[in-house]
């Protein structure tokens, strides 16, 4: 390795404030906090939100921990708007689909490509656009 050019990496311990629970592990982040661990040496301190003994993924437990009303927020923005809004069939009978592919086929530098059951309807001027039928 050169010298001066890679940060320090030195112990560093991280609480997990949701959990309550500390570990003293190697790193290169500072912090002006320190705390006194079990051996009786000072360590810098790093507060953390989460960590392995607090995610549901590693506790096994389901709970939501919410920082700051995101929970909140983000079922006022997503969760009800499906509730509110069910969706509904397309309505439409099944010859007027057809009627409406066969109208864009007539359209000039169109082309009808058939594939796995479906029939679509591609325009060479717009290629990014397909008309699906069945």
């Amino acid at each position: 390795m050169r010298p001066g050019i890679h940060p320090d990496y030195h112990p560093v311990v991280f609480r997990d404030k949701a959990a309550d629970f500390a570990f003293l592990t190697r790193s290169t982040i500072t912090s002006p906090h320190t705390i006194q661990w079990e051996d009786g040496n000072t360590y810098p301190l790093v507060d953390v939100d989460i960590s392995s003994a607090s995610h549901p993924f590693w506790t096994g437990k389901g709970r939501i921990l919410d920082t700051a009303g995101r929970v909140e927020k983000f079922e006022r923005r997503y969760g009800k708007r499906s509730r509110r809004y069910p969706p509904t069939p397309l309505k439409g009978d099944s010859m007027k689909v057809r009627a409406s592919i066969r109208s864009l086929t007539r359209q000039p530098g169109s082309k009808v490509v058939r594939r796995r059951g479906h029939t679509y309807v591609i325009n060479k001027k717009n290629p990014r656009f397909k008309a699906r039928q069945g």
